[in-house]
């Protein structure tokens, strides 16, 4: 492994092969790497070993947050910041404050799952090392690779190779960082 290395790509030609060598990687117990797809693949993520993500908790932190907000601000300028009895009407009633709160728990949502996606994703990203690959371009119409990279706790460049070669993997290739 050199120094600048950042791990081994390998192609491989159709969904079910990936699908198969992914559980493969899994369950020789990498942890960092990836499968790059021109797709969404099916069961891939539970082929990889992922969890399930915290983008919808996330999302709902927000939703309830800008419910609550709205409810808030309603009751707040009602009954205290500007207090004004108009036919014997209460200072607050959520039926007043509804359509307020309904907006701000979309909008909250909103924000509360961009945020978490680019949060939890790492983004802006602007560079990956995957990119200097010159056929990753293919990742995006016809191809289908695994990333395994060189931080990883069991990487060792000859014996992830051969580990990708009996996966099914063709034009192994390391990929510099």
């Amino acid at each position: 492994m050199a120094a600048s290395s950042y791990g081994l790509i390998a192609t491989f030609p159709t969904a079910p092969d990936l699908y198969h060598a992914a559980e493969k990687v899994r369950d020789a117990g990498y942890k960092n790497w990836d499968c790059i797809t021109p797709f969404p693949v099916h069961g891939l993520d539970k082929a990889m070993g992922l969890r399930r993500s915290i983008v919808p908790r996330i999302s709902l932190a927000g939703g309830i947050t800008g419910f609550c907000t709205g409810m808030t601000m309603i009751w707040w300028t009602g009954a205290y910041d500007y207090p004004l009895t108009v036919g014997g009407k209460p200072l607050f009633s959520p039926m007043f404050a509804f359509p307020v709160s309904y907006e701000l728990t979309i909008l909250f949502t909103a924000f509360a799952t961009i945020g978490g996606m680019f949060f939890l994703n790492g983004l802006p990203m602007h560079y990956h090392p995957v990119l200097k690959y010159d056929q990753i371009k293919r990742g995006m119409d016809d191809t289908f690779f695994i990333v395994i990279e060189a931080r990883d706790p069991r990487f060792n460049l000859a014996n992830t190779r051969a580990l990708l070669q009996q996966a099914g993997g063709t034009e192994i290739k390391e990929l510099e960082a």
